[in-house]
C-alpha cells in the first residue's frame, strides 16, 4: 500500500459524517481529486467527462445522486464538515471536522497531482 493511500485513508477515518438531505447534490460538481483516489474511481470516457463538465457537474453525479459515494474524494466529504465548505442546506456533523485533520487534507491535496474528476 502506498504511503499516499495510507494517508487517505487515514483521513476519510477521521472525517465526520452526517446525513446529506436525499437526493440533494448542492455540493457536487467538478472537482480535482489525486490520482491515487481517482484509481478508486470507475473510468468514465471523455465524452462522459465533457457532458458532465457542459453541465458544470460531476461525472459521477447520477439521477439518484453521488454512484461513487463511499469513494467519494477527500474535497467531497470535507463539504458540510467545516465552516469553510458549509452544506447549502444547513446540515453537518454533531462536531465539525479537527482542524488539524482538514489541515492535513489540505496539505495532502496540495502535494499530490490533482486531476479533474
Amino acid at each position: 500500500m502506498s504511503c499516499t493511500r495510507r494517508k487517505i485513508d487515514h483521513l476519510r477515518q477521521n472525517i465526520p459524517s452526517f446525513a446529506c438531505v436525499p437526493g440533494c447534490h448542492d455540493c457536487c460538481g467538478p472537482v480535482t481529486a489525486s490520482s491515487e483516489e481517482m484509481a478508486r474511481l470507475p473510468v468514465k470516457s471523455d465524452a462522459e467527462h465533457d457532458a458532465a463538465l457542459d453541465e458544470l457537474n460531476c461525472v459521477h453525479l447520477g439521477p439518484n445522486g453521488c454512484e461513487v459515494y463511499d469513494q467519494r474524494p477527500l474535497i467531497c466529504r470535507l463539504f458540510g464538515t467545516t465552516p469553510s465548505l458549509p452544506c447549502p442546506n444547513g446540515r453537518g456533523p454533531e462536531q465539525m471536522i479537527e482542524p488539524r485533520i482538514e489541515q492535513q487534507i489540505h496539505q495532502l491535496i496540495a502535494s499530490t497531482r490533482q486531476v479533474l474528476v
